[in-house]
């Protein structure tokens, strides 16, 4: 069962009778009547299933919504004929009266106990005079207030994705919530960011018994104490000072890690494509950009940050010049995700052009890296490398299996999670994953920081031998851009 939130233990609603049993118990001890909202079965059909032991109603009005929203290849058409389906399958299953609620669970792997209850009589009068008649959220808030008035001894709560709706519900006196369910994290502020500043008494606390070798021009120290617990898999450690300290966690074994100190990528000689790391987290990225052990690599910073550039010129490089990789694929959210982009002329890749100033930029500055190459040298350079790197829309992901890739997912902030499972089960043998984002700039109706697919993957491949992760703090665009990120 998907980790829930306090308030999603409370996010479960239906409103039917309750037993009679249960009527004579105390309102602090009965379960909660959930009445869903159209969006939140939408944005992940299986919430149905999400609600413990509480019980959950559909109003008419949102079966209605589903109707009207099925049609299409768009993934709230696909969410809406899949919440419908598991509808019916629920309802197929019913051995009694719908008016006396189904049971939610289908088989022993539910974990869902409550029952569903679906509007089996009109119910009219119950919009306040201050809410316009005819508007499916207010003909769903009207539910709720009969519901409520109907039962008062039961907690009726309205879940919606919709930030308005459940304005207007509290405004009348009812309860009403966010679906939690699927965020990864109440708090994007304690987000795994991939990197650990060592406390000054490091060594003082963690350097008795310590062993230390080298190989392959790398030095590795196994340390035992009480921070070894903590650290993860992949997880950057560094501290400053006059023997400054960048490794990497590379195994864990009870109370004992081993560091590897990491390559850097900040000096001249170890330049990626005529890059070079300008601070300490883009030193990690590229560390593991440019390892083959690691397969999934998720980077979050701000706009400037260099995200795109290190990823590009990591790919570029192990793609061209060690041959890892056959070539790069980039793809990117198109805001609004999953709509026909048929009315733009051209093949798809010429569809996406608009999409991909980003990578254009980018290119525009890995191209130029090589000085002494001369105008033919780069012209050369530049068609070598657009032969190598393909434009590929998400709408057409499905089915899919990469051999040998370097996929980069750019603007992943704005992937649900189910979306991004999707995507990253493309992966064949020998492909390398790497997804950019900020998720403080969430475009897609719905997500939040909490709840975006990018959060969802940092948090759930944390402390996985094959992943690493970065959050990039300085901006390296120009001394404007840095400027006005901090006025402005």
């Amino acid at each position: 069962m998907l980790r829930r939130s306090e308030s999603a233990a409370a996010s479960a609603a239906t409103a039917s009778p309750a037993p009679r049993r249960a009527r004579r118990e105390t309102r602090g001890t009965l379960t909660k009547l959930f009445v869903l909202d159209t969006n939140v079965l939408m944005h992940d059909p299986a919430s149905l299933f999400r609600f413990e032991e509480h019980d959950i109603f559909v109003p008419m009005m949102t079966l209605e919504e589903l109707d009207n929203n099925k049609k299409g290849m768009s993934e709230v058409a696909r969410s809406a004929r899949q919440a419908s389906r598991f509808i019916e399958e629920i309802v197929s299953a019913a051995a009694g009266p719908i008016e006396a609620g189904i049971p939610l669970a289908r088989h022993a792997a539910d974990t869902a106990t409550g029952r569903l209850f679906l509007q089996t009589e009109a119910i009219n009068g119950h919009i306040p005079p201050t809410l316009p008649i005819g508007k499916a959220d207010n003909n769903i808030i009207g539910v709720v207030m009969y519901l409520q008035g109907r039962d008062p001894q039961r907690q009726v709560i309205l879940v919606s994705k919709d930030i308005n709706m459940r304005i207007k519900a509290r405004a009348l006196g009812l309860a009403a919530e966010d679906y939690y369910n699927d965020k990864a994290l109440e708090d994007t502020d304690v987000l795994y960011t991939g990197t650990r500043e060592l406390p000054a008494d490091f060594w003082d606390q963690h350097g008795k018994d310590v062993e230390s070798w080298k190989k392959d021009g790398r030095t590795y120290y196994r340390v035992k104490g009480p921070l070894c617990h903590e650290l993860l898999l992949n997880e950057f450690v560094y501290q400053d000072g006059e023997r400054p300290l960048h490794a990497i966690v590379r195994e864990k074994t009870g109370r004992a890690v081993v560091l590897e100190t990491v390559r850097d990528y900040a000096h001249q000689r170890n330049a990626v494509w005529g890059i070079t790391a300008r601070n300490r987290e883009q030193n990690f990225a590229l560390n593991l950009l440019m390892s083959p052990e690691v397969d999934f690599v998720t980077l979050i910073g701000q706009a400037g940050t260099g995200k795109t550039l290190l990823t590009l010129a990591a790919g570029l490089m192990q793609t061209l010049e060690a041959k890892r990789y056959s070539e790069i694929i980039i793809t990117r959210v198109t805001v609004p995700l999953g709509e026909d982009i048929g009315f733009l002329p051209g093949t798809e890749e010429e569809k996406m052009t608009p999409w991909m100033g980003a990578l254009e930029d980018n290119l525009d500055v890995l191209q130029n890296t090589d000085e002494e190459a001369g105008e033919w040298g780069r012209a050369a350079t530049r068609d070598l490398i657009r032969s190598r790197i393909k434009v590929k829309s998400l709408n057409f992901m499905r089915g899919r299996t990469f051999l040998n890739k370097y996929l980069i997912i750019d603007e992943a902030q704005n992937l649900t999670p189910k979306q991004m499972k999707t995507l990253i089960t493309r992966a064949g043998p020998g492909t390398k994953v790497v997804c950019l984002g900020n998720i403080a700039q969430i475009d897609t109706p719905y997500l939040t920081e909490g709840s975006s697919g990018l959060t969802f993957v940092v948090d759930r491949f944390k402390g996985w031998s094959h992943s690493g992760h970065v959050t990039l703090q300085r901006g390296e665009r120009s001394r404007l851009a840095d400027h006005a990120a901090e006025v402005l």
